[in-house]
């Protein structure tokens, strides 16, 4: 089922015993604070892990102006960036030194692939994250709307449970990464 922000703000109200809400613009307290708090609890969340979903692969585009000092290039960052993963050269999306610096990469290669966390769609959420998502939200919207810290106290320690189930359905998506290069296995012939 695709949901929406309004959607998740509500299943997280309704987790405290607060009201519904229409809109997120409606003019209610629960729709001030679910506005104020939604999308920095999101894409907090979404920083958090390399969830499947949320990771990307792209080729930056080299940007005219080179950077002051340490790298010879600077690269656009993609749309809906969040946090970056690893870099490397097109082929291989990782191995090289890289630094973010004022919303742009800069590297010594010519060309950049990189492997990042990106703002997807509400709608792709799958169940396990928007589980997640709304359990923290529920704590969040805790202490404002019913002033109660020891619920809210409560509610945090059952969003990091969630949290810890949704990272541990999202790991079981992907084959197991070998370890490259590891000095005792080298050693060892």
């Amino acid at each position: 089922m695709a949901l929406t922000a309004l959607e998740l703000c509500t299943r997280a109200l309704l987790r405290i015993g607060a009201q519904a809400i229409a809109s997120l613009d409606e003019g209610t307290a629960e729709a001030e604070i679910a506005s104020g708090l939604y999308a920095g609890t999101r894409d907090a969340l979404l920083s958090m892990h390399p969830w499947s979903f949320a990771t990307g692969q792209a080729t930056l585009p080299r940007l005219a102006a080179q950077p002051t000092a340490d790298f010879g290039h600077a690269f656009q960052l993609p749309p809906g960036f969040l946090r970056a993963l690893s870099a490397g050269t097109p082929g291989a999306g990782r191995g090289l030194s890289y630094r973010l610096l004022e919303g742009r990469l800069h590297a010594d290669a010519v060309q950049v692939t990189l492997t990042y966390i990106f703002r997807p769609d509400e709608s792709t959420f799958p169940a396990f994250f928007a589980a997640a998502l709304v359990a923290r939200l529920s704590a969040e919207f805790c202490v404002p709307l019913t002033e109660s810290s020891a619920r809210a106290s409560m509610l945090f320690g059952q969003a990091e449970a969630e949290l810890r189930a949704a990272r541990r359905a999202d790991s079981q998506q992907a084959t197991t990464r070998a370890l490259d290069g590891f000095p005792l296995i080298a050693a060892r012939g």
